[in-house]
C-alpha cells in the first residue's frame, strides 16, 4: 500500500502506454517532434527493461499511421475511436494479474490522455503521465488536462525521472545503455512556459 500512495514503479509491474502519435497530427500538435521524440526514448528504455508496451492510432483511416521516428516499427497497433485507450487495450490489461503501474505517452492530453488516465485510475492503477511526452494543440488544453489528471490521483513526471525510477540502481545490468539514452537532456517540450508564475501541479480546490 506504501507503494501505491508513493508512486513507485517497478519494470515488473508496469506497463507503457503510447497513444495516438499519428501523421495528421504533426501539423497542429504543439511540440510534436520534441514529445514524439521523447516517447521514443521510453520506448527504448521499456524495451530494455523488458516492460511491455501497447501502441494505439485513433480512426488511422483519417489520421494517418503512427510516426516512424516514434521507433514502433515493431509493435502492432491497435485502431480505436474511443478516446480512451482501455477498451482497445483491456484484454492486455486483463492478462497482467501483477499489473500495477501504467507509464502514458502521446496525444491529445485534454482528450485521450485524460479519458485514458481516469479509466486506469477507475481500475485500481497507478497512472504516471509523462508530461514531456504529452501534448495537444492548445498549452492552454495541456495545462489544465495535467492539473485535472493531477486532481484525479495521477502521478506527473519527467520521462528521465521516469527512467530512473525504473532502473533504480547504477549497477543494474542495462544501466550502462540507459546511461547513453538519457546522457543529452530531453528536447524542451514547452513545459517551462506553462508551469511558469502559477503551480499546476496543486490539486488543492
Amino acid at each position: 500500500m506504501a507503494a501505491a500512495r508513493l508512486g513507485r514503479i517497478l519494470p515488473g509491474s508496469s506497463i507503457l502506454f503510447l497513444c495516438d502519435m499519428q501523421e495528421k497530427f504533426r501539423r497542429s500538435i504543439v511540440y510534436f517532434p520534441e514529445i514524439v521524440s521523447v516517447a521514443a526514448r521510453m520506448l527504448r528504455v521499456a524495451q530494455l527493461l523488458e516492460v511491455p508496451t501497447v501502441l494505439t492510432e485513433q480512426y488511422p483511416q483519417g489520421l494517418g499511421p503512427t510516426v516512424p521516428e516514434l521507433g514502433a516499427k515493431g509493435l502492432q497497433a491497435l485502431s480505436k475511436t474511443c478516446f480512451s485507450m482501455v477498451p482497445a487495450v483491456r484484454q492486455e490489461l486483463d492478462s497482467r494479474p501483477q499489473l500495477q503501474s501504467v507509464l502514458l505517452c502521446g496525444i491529445e492530453a485534454q482528450a485521450c490522455i485524460l479519458h485514458t488516465a481516469l479509466d486506469l485510475l477507475d481500475r485500481g492503477l497507478q497512472v504516471h503521465v509523462v508530461v514531456d511526452a504529452c501534448s495537444s494543440r492548445s498549452q492552454v488544453d495541456r495545462l489544465v488536462a495535467l492539473a485535472r489528471m493531477r486532481q484525479s490521483g495521477a502521478f506527473l513526471s519527467t520521462s528521465e525521472g521516469l527512467i530512473l525510477q525504473l532502473v533504480s540502481d547504477a549497477a543494474h545490468p542495462q544501466f550502462k545503455k540507459i546511461q547513453d539514452i538519457i546522457k543529452e537532456p530531453a528536447p524542451d517540450s514547452g513545459l517551462l512556459g506553462l508551469f511558469q508564475g502559477q503551480n499546476p501541479l496543486d490539486s488543492r480546490g
